[in-house]
């Protein structure tokens, strides 16, 4: 009975979803960057497929985050079964944006791609980097 105190953070569900502001500041950043890069060096319709990529990576992931929080919130036994679902659905919807992106004529197709990797990759990295500070911390 003499246990350590309950974990204040463990109790709190807001902390499931704080880092959905950092994340959505550098999504913003990366946004502007891939689509004034893309629009200069192969023009309007790579800014397209560009902001495109960043936008489907950065919609996904926050709907992935949000359902899976919801999930823990309400049902922690649905979290399973929702956070797979989730990401089976998410990466499907990636894969069959990606391979119409290479079957298709269109010019911003490369832009597209090339967002899409580099947001996943952005959004991962941060993750990661934040939940580093958040574990670190004291």
């Amino acid at each position: 009975m003499s246990g350590a105190p309950a974990d204040p953070v463990a109790k709190d569900p807001r902390w499931k979803v704080e880092h959905l502001p950092v994340l959505t500041a550098v999504s913003t950043a990366l946004l502007l960057f891939a689509v004034s890069a893309a629009f200069f060096a192969a023009g309007p319709q790579a800014a397209v497929g560009a902001a495109a990529g960043v936008l489907i990576v950065t919609f996904s992931y926050t709907l992935s985050t949000l359902v899976i929080a919801w999930a823990d919130t309400v049902r922690p036994a649905l979290l399973m079964p929702l956070g797979m679902l989730t990401y089976v659905v998410k990466y499907t919807l990636l894969g069959v944006v990606l391979a119409f992106g290479v079957s298709s004529d269109w010019e911003g197709k490369k832009a597209l791609g090339w967002s899409i990797v580099a947001a996943v990759v952005v959004w991962t990295g941060v993750q990661a980097w934040w939940v580093h500070l958040r574990t670190t911390r004291k």
